[in-house]
């Protein structure tokens, strides 16, 4: 199973831009997104299980603003984030017939200037939802759907929360990136115990953020500035080892924005086969990169026309499905396949140095600076990825 994560606002997300993608279970059974008819937007529940896919429309009594957050449950309800003002409504819509039904779940009032809250991703088995608020010097996680009542505040912690990947399957460990004293780190939230303990940590004074994380091969992917102070870079480790996180130098394509959205599933104890799906854009527009660490290149693939840009799944068998809607398939899954050590599909010229073949050119990973250092000093400070220091059953708390 692969743990996904919602981008940081240093990766350009904008949720003003509805089109732009979808939200997809972690089975990938169901997806929701919002879609329009002229200049009116609504929300759509995609069933991505069957022989087909097909989309159902979920209109409500009035159209829906362009930033109303949307999330598919396991049941195939769809959760809705409306706001109205500082306070932030939350129901659940299902087909009835010819309408849609409305479940009203409560709301959140978000009074401080300039706090803000979304959604967190689908949670492993989808019978819940979380979202997580983010005010001046503290941030919440709430639980917002499959609770016994309406919107819960479950755990607050110091510093301003983003992200958000999660570490177990049942959805008990959450970790976010905080933003505190100065500097990015990500922290485990145990939601049961309401504990925080530190992830993930390179240097003291890096940016370090937990982008996605897959739980059969424990393959982490990371953004962190610290083998290149003020630029992010895209790195990997793995869950619960000593071992440093390496930054390759063939996720650094210049001149283009690259962004893991899917992890391939099923590479038990072998994150280095692991298959990783990129958006990567770039002067000439949007295409998907498929990267394996073992590999250490990128091979670039056009998109399928009409892609739902940044939504995929991987299948346990190394098929990347993508969802797409164009004028002709309202709603369709395109599927690409590229198995190791076989070139990938024609793509778009990348600037920079490539190989004939379209892929960036392999090359040594590196580590950062120091990360020698940091694994045999005395005290052992803070590993990339500490999570075995910090047991499941007795988190630290921060």
């Amino acid at each position: 199973m692969t743990a996904c994560a919602i981008e940081s606002p240093s990766v350009g997300t904008d949720d003003r831009s509805p089109e732009r993608g979808c939200v997809l279970t972690a089975d990938g059974a169901y997806a929701a997104r919002l879609t329009r008819d002229g200049d009116s937007w609504f929300p759509e529940r995609w069933t991505l299980d069957g022989p087909e896919p097909y989309a159902v429309p979920l209109p409500g009594n009035q159209p829906e603003e362009p930033g109303t957050e949307l999330q598919p449950l396991g049941d195939g309800r769809v959760l809705i984030h409306r706001r109205a003002g500082v306070r932030h409504l939350f129901a659940l819509l299902y087909p009835t017939g010819p309408g849609t039904g409305e479940l009203p779940l409560g709301a959140v009032e978000c009074a401080e200037p300039g706090a803000r809250l979304a959604l967190l991703p689908p949670v492993p088995g989808g019978a819940r939802a979380y979202a997580v608020s983010v005010g001046a010097r503290t941030s919440a996680v709430w639980q917002v759907a499959g609770g016994p009542s309406g919107p819960e505040r479950l755990v607050e912690l110091p510093g301003r929360c983003s992200g958000g990947v999660w570490l177990d399957r049942a959805g008990r460990l959450l970790a976010l990136d905080r933003e505190l004293e100065g500097c990015t780190k990500t922290v485990v939230v145990d939601l049961e115990l309401g504990e925080v303990s530190p992830l993930l940590q390179i240097t003291p004074a890096s940016d370090d953020r937990l982008l996605m994380a897959d739980l059969d091969s424990g393959l982490l992917l990371i953004s962190s500035d610290a083998p290149s102070p003020g630029a992010e870079r895209l790195g990997w480790g793995v869950l619960g080892s000593t071992l440093p996180v390496r930054f390759p130098t063939s996720l650094r394509l210049p001149e283009c924005t690259a962004v893991p959205f899917a992890i391939q599933p099923g590479q038990v104890l072998e994150p280095e086969n692991c298959a990783v799906a990129l958006r990567i854009e770039g002067p000439v527009g949007t295409w998907v990169g498929l990267w394996r660490p073992a590999e250490r290149r990128v091979r670039h693939l056009a998109a399928p026309q009409g892609w739902l840009t940044g939504s995929g799944l991987w299948t346990r068998e190394g098929v990347l499905r993508l969802p797409f809607s164009t004028g002709e398939t309202p709603c369709g899954v395109a599927e690409l396949r590229a198995p190791a050590g076989e070139p990938g599909a024609t793509a778009p010229a990348v600037p920079g140095g490539r190989d004939q073949d379209g892929t960036a050119a392999g090359t040594p990973d590196e580590a950062p600076r120091g990360a020698a250092e940091q694994g045999t000093a005395e005290p052992a400070p803070p590993r990339p990825v500490p999570l075995q220091q910090a047991p499941l059953g007795r988190l630290v708390t921060n």
